[in-house]
């Protein structure tokens, strides 16, 4: 045995020395693989728990969607039938008031004197009046019944009055007179200046109410003077078993029908269904719930889930209900209207409604990855300082080694048994006085509380966000709908006219356009034809396109020729054009005596013109400089004479300037064979052959710019 240095070598002093280098280095290598088996754990169960917050995630999102609809939808639905119902209720109550007075007029005939009654006078236009009209052959003064039901004069006039609903109230006689109060006085003269005469008993609410023999309601018809959709409500008037008379209320659904219209946006719409299942009103332009003459009826659908639905619906208040349709999944509610047997629906896609959870999830992916490389670069760090740890042992003893052993394993199994009881609503990681160690482990505890923060505040975001993209549709829908009443969009346009018929479309390439079209009569043997498409795209284009149609057709209306209008409309424009947009314009005024068009062209697409027996061929003509670019220009003016059975083409250069993935043109050569492959047609149908030429050249390709259409055909007298 020797001593070194005061160290007993081979003496009891070394053993105890090895024995305690030993027990240190045991102690060393179990806490380092300690370490490293705590460590594989703590990975395997973050990755763990990152599948199963994910999935959670996703069943909370889609619940949370699923209540959200359930109770928008499910309100919102049944708000606008009650609505649209209490507007049908309160005329049927308007109208049994005003048979029950008029039951009382007839029964007492002899307490009340004739009352006077009139014509409708032009200078009352504008103000509640009550009028008269007649059948044509019919003399009012031989009427045994008009001056007694004239004295309602009062209460036809208070109730139109006090009402926003009705657009008027009568009182029909048998005899072919009818008594009537509103506000159109100007509607009913004739170009002459002459009362056009009415054939009250021919109209369907009248022979409907008398068939009956009580309070009816009539199908969705036109009116008579307004061409506007409404309906009736009527009802009999009897005296002594015979009948008297006739009252009733006009019913204008314009506003239900643009109501509707405006709900088309993101993946969701609201339409009515009539009593017999047909759509009546539905902003879709295919497919099942496109609004038709001749509907089909949904309750005879082949797809059995939704002719059930549709039939419960016409019967009572839905749930949210989830429905496939052609391989596509929708959420649909349903309330009923009582008083006509219609009811409103509510459709959204179903796959609308998943973006928010896709959106969440892809946030928490990257959120996670932060927090797992976080984790890993920690997870680096505590290897190293194990490590040292390991050299500190040697030196540090026992003790240190089993002090230092506690602050740095404990700490993470308090962790991963808090992360392994996550589950279900319980997503909330807190931070606790054991992770408060200053190192890695600290700085981990802190992410995952951060991201559970973060997870709780982005469901609660997803309401939010949904709730701003329907506002924002909402009033993109608006914009369309502005700008579509802003054009001729009732077909046939002049079902009075024979000697001519015109259409016309326009589809534009974002919600709103800057293309627009225009037909109006001018005079009795005039009628203007406007083809323009304005500088730009979108809500700006909008706006520059009402107030240029709004101008051409007011100087139009002056009398002035083409040229001059052009003229007028470019000296106006370029007065206050600051943000220098332009538009170019094509102007036709039809003598349809004659069928000579006068025409003038302010540098838009050629027209193109298809004589009697012949082929549709472009009309070169001179263009003139385009509107809104320059004060004082001048246009030329030229002539275009139209025989019986000719046609005339406008568009805009969306139709040529089509572009397919190959960024090919669609041309004005394959426009020129779209228009010839049926020459003979219809303009309707002329319009949709051109129309399907494109779709079909342009097949997936976007569309950059607004695609608008008009077709005349002159038919001569």
């Amino acid at each position: 045995m020797k001593t070194i240095r005061g160290i007993k070598i081979g003496g009891l002093q070394q053993k105890i020395f090895n024995l305690v280098l030993i027990l240190i280095l045991v102690l060393a290598g179990a806490y380092t693989a300690s370490a490293i088996y705590q460590q594989k754990n703590m990975i395997g169960a973050v990755e763990e728990v990152n599948v199963r917050q994910q999935d959670s995630i996703t069943a909370v999102s889609e619940e949370t969607m699923q209540a959200v609809l359930e109770a928008s939808m499910a309100k919102s639905t049944a708000l606008q039938a009650y609505i649209a119902d209490d507007l049908f209720s309160d005329v049927r109550t308007d109208v049994l008031t005003l048979q029950a007075f008029a039951t009382e007029l007839f029964a007492n005939e002899d307490r009340f004197s004739a009352h006077p009654y009139a014509e409708p006078d032009a200078a009352n236009d504008g103000r509640a009046s009550f009028m008269m009209q007649h059948e044509e052959g019919v003399d009012p003064a031989g009427s045994e019944t008009l001056g007694l039901a004239a004295n309602m004069e009062e209460i036809m006039l208070a109730m139109f009055e006090n009402s926003d609903k009705l657009s008027s109230c009568f009182v029909a006689t048998p005899d072919g007179c009818i008594l009537f109060a509103d506000d159109r006085a100007g509607s009913y003269f004739s170009e002459d200046g002459q009362v056009y005469t009415f054939p009250v008993r021919e109209r369907p609410w009248y022979q409907q109410a008398v068939e009956a023999g009580e309070l009816i309601f009539t199908g969705v018809e036109l009116d008579a003077f307004t061409d506007i959709p409404g309906l009736v409500c009527a009802a009999p008037v009897y005296r002594n078993g015979q009948l008297a008379a006739v009252v009733g209320a006009d019913i204008f659904l314009d506003r239900i029908s643009d109501y509707v219209d405006n709900t088309a946006a993101n993946g969701g719409f609201v339409c009515v269904i009539s009593e017999n299942g047909q759509v009546l009103f539905s902003p879709q332009k295919e497919g099942i719930f496109k609004a038709e003459h001749d509907a089909p009826d949904l309750r005879d659908s082949e797809n059995q889930q939704f002719a059930e639905f549709i039939r419960q619906a016409l019967q009572e208040k839905t749930g949210l209900t989830r429905i496939e349709i052609d391989g596509k999944s929708y959420y649909m509610s349903g309330a009923p209207m009582p008083t006509l047997g219609w009811t409103v629906l509510s459709v959204v896609d179903e796959e609308i409604t998943r973006q928010p959870t896709e959106a969440m999830l892809a946030r928490y992916d990257q959120i996670q990855q932060e927090a797992f490389s976080a984790f890993k670069q920690g997870a680096g760090r505590a290897a190293m300082g194990t490590l040292l740890l390991t050299l500190l042992i040697f030196l540090a003893a026992l003790a240190g080694a089993l002090l230092l052993s506690s602050r740095v394993v404990k700490p993470l199994e308090h962790m991963t048994r808090r992360i392994n009881a996550l589950s279900g609503s319980d997503q909330t990681f807190e931070m606790e006085k054991i992770y408060r160690t200053g190192d890695e482990i600290e700085i981990l505890a802190e992410s995952f509380e951060n991201l559970s923060k973060r997870t709780r505040q982005y469901i609660k975001q997803i309401t939010e966000i949904t709730a701003e993209k329907e506002r924002i549709g909402t009033e993109l829908a608006l914009a369309t709908r502005i700008q579509a009443d802003m054009l001729p969009n009732i077909y046939p346009a002049f079902p009075e006219r024979p000697e001519f018929d015109v259409y016309a479309t326009m589809t534009p390439a974002k919600e709103v356009g800057g293309d627009f079209y225009d037909f109006f009569l001018i005079d009795d043997t005039h009628l203007g034809l406007v083809m323009a498409d304005v500088s730009g795209k979108g809500v700006p284009a909008a706006l520059f396109m009402m107030v240029s149609k709004i101008l051409v057709q007011n100087y139009a209306m002056t009398g002035r020729g083409p040229a001059e209008v052009l003229q007028a409309v470019n000296d106006q424009i370029c007065a206050n054009n600051r943000e220098e947009m332009f538009v170019t314009v094509w102007l036709g005024i039809l003598d349809t005596a004659t069928g000579l068009i006068r025409a003038a062209n302010a540098g838009h697409e050629y027209p193109v013109v298809k004589q009697p027996d012949g082929l549709f061929d472009l009309v070169k003509d001179k263009h003139g400089f385009i509107i809104g670019g320059m004060e004082g220009m001048r246009y030329k003016e030229y002539e275009l004479q139209l025989a019986p059975g000719a046609k005339l083409f406008l568009y805009t250069d969306g139709v040529v300037e089509a572009t397919n993935a190959e960024k090919e043109l669609f041309g004005t050569q394959r426009m020129l064979e779209a228009l010839n492959a049926d020459p003979d047609a219809e303009p309707e149908a002329v319009l949709g052959n051109v129309h399907q030429a494109v779709n079909s050249f342009v097949k997936s390709a976007d569309q950059f710019d607004d695609l608008t259409m008009l077709c005349l055909e002159y038919r001569g007298n």
